[in-house]
């Protein structure tokens, strides 16, 4: 089954046995499955596996927990929250840039593409990596589930001084094994125009990331994403060297 994969070497490593295991096996025959019959996949097959492609095992210095792509059109890509450059940006991904302005004075970007993130070590993993056209949280409970805990999990035990940073309930329950004594867990309200009003303004989420990492002896975030035509650059040479296939 590993040798299906194409994958980002550490990441292969720290997950050849999830490979193997029959749940992803399963998983991979139902996402075959579902494309054979016709359907739309969000994100495209070779894009599943982005997040990792982009941030290796030994540089994830963040990690920012989502749940399910979006699914319209165009938009996911494989890094939770992030749109390509050209796509409208979606309200969650713009009460996030509120955040921003409000801890950093950050002037929102004029593009919702989190590629400079991921390529600084900032790992934007989905819970669920696929979902069907129009229809939100259609590939929950596939198996997904467990592959991206396997991620989590191998981050906690083996690396040191990483910040999780959890949004909304789910994403909290989804870091429950997090030891808390080896990394920061911050936590809050989901950037959802549904829940945002509820708290999720003013946290600080950004600045408080940069202080640990620096008292670690990491290198901040720089949380600026750059101008639209920086962002379709990295963006485009982020497509041309994933090298996700699970199809």
């Amino acid at each position: 089954m590993t040798a299906a994969i194409k994958l980002e070497p550490s990441w292969k490593y720290q997950l050849k046995d999830e490979f193997e295991a029959a749940y992803m096996q399963s998983l991979r025959m139902f996402l075959k499955s579902e494309l054979k019959a016709g359907k739309t996949i969000y994100p495209k097959p070779y894009q599943y596996f982005s997040a990792l492609n982009l941030t290796p095992f030994n540089q994830v210095k963040v990690v920012i927990l989502g749940q399910d792509p979006y699914h319209g059109e165009g938009q996911a890509h494989g890094l939770c929250f992030s749109v390509p450059p050209q796509v409208r940006m979606p309200p969650s991904l713009l009460n996030i840039y509120k955040a921003l302005a409000q801890d950093l004075g950050l002037r929102a970007p004029q593009h919702g593409c989190f590629v400079a993130w991921a390529k600084q070590g900032v790992l934007l993993l989905n819970s669920v990596l696929t979902v069907e056209k129009g229809k939100a949280a259609s590939h929950q409970n596939k198996g997904w589930e467990t592959f991206t805990d396997a991620v989590v999990a191998a981050l906690n035990a083996e690396r040191k001084h990483i910040v999780f940073i959890l949004w909304g309930s789910y994403a909290q329950r989804k870091g429950r094994c997090i030891d808390r004594q080896k990394h920061l867990v911050l936590e809050g309200v989901h950037p959802s125009p549904l829940s945002a009003h509820r708290g999720f303004f003013g946290q600080r989420y950004f600045s408080q990331a940069n202080a640990y990492l620096q008292q670690h002896g990491k290198q901040a975030v720089d949380w600026s994403l750059g101008s639209r035509e920086e962002a379709e650059t990295l963006f485009q040479q982020a497509e041309a060297m994933n090298l996700s296939i699970y199809s």
